[in-house]
């Protein structure tokens, strides 16, 4: 995508940047949704804010799309390590607050999202580094803090632990085509999550 020509520094914390920012996301999202191309001449179009407001706050095309399509995602709390963190880690990736965002991030802006990110490898790092890699820390605090305890093997690669245990719901949503809220769903994250995790927990 093109950039967008930087024409002056932000000047952060003033509630009207703020305002401003919100109409252009809610615009981007409107076309988003609708499965538009989002053109710097739609959002001043739908949103009232100026091409010089747009330009000052995002460098580029592809960061303002990656900035829509994070609105609805949601970073969990950190996840405790005493008591029982299998399942501790399980409702932080499967549970009820994964529903709850669900809810917020209708499934048609999650699918569009799938095919946007996948057509445009730039978009795709982009959203990667500014917004998905964060939603990851929680999980990954906690299994490397599992991991200083004992309670996990000491050699996991943490990254890779992670990528397989969310990668069964999206192997349900993206391959399967089948909600997280289905009972047999579930029941299949279950036995994916407790295979692997029976590879992570220390001998």
């Amino acid at each position: 995508m093109p950039a967008l020509q930087v024409q002056a520094p932000r000047r952060p914390g003033r509630p009207r940047d703020e305002e401003l920012e919100q109409l252009v996301l809610d615009a981007a999202l409107e076309l988003i949704d609708s499965e538009q191309e989002i053109t710097v001449s739609k959002l001043v179009e739908l949103s009232g804010v100026s091409r010089a407001a747009i330009y000052r706050r995002w460098p580029s095309m592809t960061q303002l799309i990656a900035s829509a399509l994070n609105i609805g995602r949601v970073v969990q709390p950190a996840i405790l390590v005493d008591g029982d963190l299998r399942q501790n880690i399980f409702e932080s990736l499967y549970g009820r607050s994964l529903e709850q965002a669900a809810e917020m991030y209708s499934e048609s802006r999650f699918r569009h999202r799938i095919r946007l990110v996948m057509a445009d490898r730039e978009l795709q790092r982009a959203y990667w580094e500014s917004h998905v890699k964060r939603r990851r820390t929680p999980v990954e605090d906690a299994l490397r803090e599992a991991m200083s305890r004992g309670t996990l093997s000491s050699d996991l690669d943490v990254e890779a632990c992670f990528d397989t245990l969310a990668g069964a719901a999206y192997y349900q949503l993206v391959v399967r085509g089948e909600p997280i809220r289905l009972p047999e769903t579930r029941a299949r994250l279950e036995a994916a999550f407790d295979t692997v995790w029976r590879g992570m927990v220390a001998s």
